[in-house]
């Protein structure tokens, strides 16, 4: 479980998250949505110690982030994994080389251990022989598949995904998506996801965090936002026009 608390945050005069709280669960795809600039992920960068916070706290399991010095953050970190915006795999090295790089960074393993710990993550993605392949050799939905690889290499509690689906075809992100709830729910990871995609949202909205103008705005899941009376939400989801159709 991750915990923020009345997160402040600005740049100069710019007040970009007002007094925002959140609570996202084990277990869970916890899924922040809103408009480009809406704070969503300013969120996202504190919640991982990217930007700290102007006022507020964070907590991941009841432990205070906001108060850890660097050694400690350092250890926090080998349990955060990444799923970046476009995968951002290294271009110069091979897929088992991308995987294996947090378990070079943060263990001591054998060459043999780390080897077996990237077969693992890539027969869980459902990839198989593709250890010495390029990033360049792969299609969008593989290296998306690689990148979910090496996010949970170092089998972590809390998993990070930035715009998962961006670049991809609908198929492809469906795809993403439910391999993403697997994953959260087989190892019973604190997942947050920061998406655009409203097919992402009614599909493994596990808890929805609607972000308006640096404010929580609204909150539920897959199966009440398509009911909420919030009229924000409901302009930013569907459109007004549409939603009334949809509810009649």
């Amino acid at each position: 479980m991750i915990e923020a608390r009345n997160i402040e945050k600005s740049f100069g005069g710019h007040h970009v998250l007002k007094n925002a709280s959140c609570l996202f669960e084990k277990g869970k795809t916890n899924l922040i949505i809103g408009q480009s600039g809406s704070g969503k992920t300013v969120l996202m960068k504190c919640l991982v110690g990217l930007f700290e916070v102007d006022k507020g706290k964070i907590f991941y399991d009841d432990r205070d982030f906001t108060t850890m010095n660097f050694e400690q953050r350092k250890t926090l970190r080998r349990e955060i994994g990444m799923l970046f915006q476009g995968g951002a795999l290294f271009d110069s090295m091979n897929v088992e080389q991308n995987v294996m790089f947090p378990l070079n960074m943060f263990t001591t393993k054998s060459l043999k251990e780390k080897q077996e710990r990237v077969n693992f993550v890539l027969h869980r993605v459902n990839l198989e022989n593709v250890n010495s392949l390029m990033p360049s050799e792969l299609s969008g939905g593989m290296r998306k598949r690689v990148a979910i690889a090496r996010a949970i290499a170092m089998n972590p509690q809390y998993l990070f995904c930035d715009e998962p689906n961006s670049g991809l075809d609908p198929q492809t992100s469906g795809v993403i998506d439910h391999l993403i709830r697997e994953i959260t729910q087989e190892y019973n990871i604190t997942t947050i996801v920061n998406t655009h995609d409203m097919n992402s949202v009614l599909s493994i909205g596990d808890r929805v965090v609607f972000i308006l103008n640096g404010e929580l705005w609204w909150k539920g899941n897959m199966e009440t936002i398509l009911h909420t009376d919030n009229p924000e939400l409901n302009k930013f989801v569907f459109g007004t026009e549409l939603t009334s159709r949809l509810k009649q």
